[in-house]
């Protein structure tokens, strides 16, 4: 232990000091760089959780001790190990989680419906509903939350009129919802809950937009729903044409727009017709009357009024006899009566603009030249819109089809093959932080090992006094300069 301790007295406290700081950072260093190194790669486990969700999947994730991480103000997004997402979500989700804030009729198992009061029940089947319902509606793919309130009015028993129930719905989206999307929220709600029609729900996004409107009258209901009707069309008849056009030109060479002008009024007409060459035999009747008389020319005397004096007279005056037939025919005019009724919504003009690029090839200095495209083609382009979209010229539809230069020219495609290692070497985004990150800390280490360490070790070393040999004499000193001891070795015969 000597030289040891030898060693200790000539470095001084400083200078050990200075070597036990220098440890202690390297130690920490090293402990840090070893941590982060063996520390497990962690995914995103669930994201924009509510309060109450983040607190209770956090809960679950301590009980099982797996280590976990969140982010945001309260614990919004929660982090795990990479490995066992999958296994997370699926084990969390067998317990209900998360529910997003929400209970649904599950809400039943939790409590004693024999101590409870007409009014918790009453309470707790509204809370489900409402839940159940939030939870139907994110099952639509842009919607990510959704709280749904619904407003039952009580039933009266001597009541004769009741007010109709409503509901408003808030939702946060990932996107922005069509009319038909919106339109299907509404009649998914009224269709849950009886009595509750589609026009008696509002819905509202996160960002405070009035998706549908519940206070509207029915009036301002059908001119929605005809404005909803007009841009489904147009939307249905630019895809189609957009899809035959870029079956021909190519993707993303075209640009197509629709406009359909409906009518709004509702028109109603009768009709009837008369033809009196056409007639029909409505009724018929016959009257037949046959009558017969004689007459008697004898005078009244006393002889005619004895008896037996007329025996021989009875057939001695002439005789008349009559017929009558009459008959009566009725007939009615063939005749044609016509109701027809008109729903607002026909078409009443169709409007098509078609935009088509031209076509490019490699010119002579590689670059990409514009060509025009031929006449013929576009003919035949256009006949083919006007087929996908119904035209009708007695309507007064426009179809226009013109050919000009987009913009953006397009490259042109150059075949190169791709080679073994480009294609095999395609990292994922986790992965090239991780390079990134490792990279990082090797080069961290060596600028520590060069800046720190080797200068210490050198210092260290070069601190050791060396053995003076023959005739080799040492003046030490103080940082002033003043002469503080002298070393020096002899040999046989010489002192020092």
């Amino acid at each position: 232990m000597k030289p040891v301790l030898d060693l200790v007295a000539k470095l001084g406290p400083a200078r050990l000091a200075a070597m036990g700081a220098v440890t202690l950072a390297l130690i920490g260093f090293f402990a840090f760089v070893i941590l982060r190194v063996s520390r497990p790669d962690m995914g995103v486990l669930y994201t924009d959780l509510s309060v109450q969700d983040a607190s209770a999947v956090v809960r679950d994730l301590e009980t099982r001790g797996i280590r976990y991480e969140t982010k945001g103000d309260t614990g919004q997004t929660v982090l795990a190990p990479r490995a066992d997402l999958a296994r997370l979500r699926m084990d969390l989700a067998a317990k209900g989680l998360p529910s997003a804030g929400g209970v649904g009729y599950e809400i039943f198992d939790k409590g004693d419906a024999f101590s409870s009061t007409s009014f918790v029940q009453n309470v707790n089947h509204l809370r489900a509903l409402e839940g159940e319902l939030a939870r139907s509606i994110r099952a639509i793919g842009r919607v990510q939350a959704a709280r749904v309130h619904l407003v039952l009015p009580e039933k009266r028993l001597f009541s004769r009129d009741r007010e109709a129930p409503s509901a408003a719905i808030v939702v946060r989206l990932a996107g922005d919802l069509d009319p038909g999307q919106v339109r299907a929220v509404r009649h998914l709600v009224a269709s849950a809950v009886e009595g509750l029609k589609p026009e008696r729900i509002s819905i509202v996004d996160e960002r405070g937009r009035l998706l549908a409107d519940g206070a509207r009258g029915a009036e301002d209901q059908a001119g929605i729903g005809l404005d909803e009707r007009q841009a489904g069309m147009e939307r249905r008849l630019r895809n189609q044409v957009e899809e035959i056009v870029a079956g021909i030109v190519g993707s993303g060479r075209a640009r197509v727009q629709v406009t359909a002008e409906l009518d709004a009024n509702r028109v109603e007409s009768r009709s009837e017709t008369f033809d009196p060459e056409s007639r029909v035999v409505r009724s018929t009747q016959t009257r037949s009357e046959n009558s017969q008389s004689q007459s008697n020319e004898n005078g009244v005397s006393v002889g005619n009024e004895l008896p037996g004096a007329n025996q021989g007279q009875q057939n001695q005056g002439p005789r008349e006899a009559s017929n009558k037939n009459e008959e009566t025919t009725n007939y009615e005019i063939s005749r044609v009566t016509r109701t027809e009724v008109n729903e607002g919504g026909r078409v009443k003009r169709l409007s098509v603009a078609v935009l088509i690029d031209g076509t490019y090839a490699a010119g002579p200095d590689g670059k990409p030249a514009y060509a025009p495209r031929p006449a013929p083609e576009l003919e035949r382009i256009t006949a083919l819109v006007r087929t996908a979209v119904g035209y009708d010229k007695a309507r007064g539809d426009q179809v226009e089809v013109v050919n000009l230069r987009f913009a953006d020219t397009p490259a042109v495609p150059e075949l190169q093959e791709q080679g073994f290692l480009a294609s095999i070497l395609q990292p994922s985004k986790e992965d090239v932080l991780r390079i990134a990150e490792m990279t990082v800390l090797f080069f961290l280490g060596l600028v520590v090992l060069m800046t720190v360490v080797r200068p210490l070790v050198q210092k260290v070393v070069a601190s050791e006094a060396p053995a003076l040999t023959l005739g080799q004499v040492r003046v030490l000193t103080d940082s002033n300069g003043v002469l503080m001891t002298v070393e020096g070795a002899a040999g046989a015969g010489t002192g020092g």
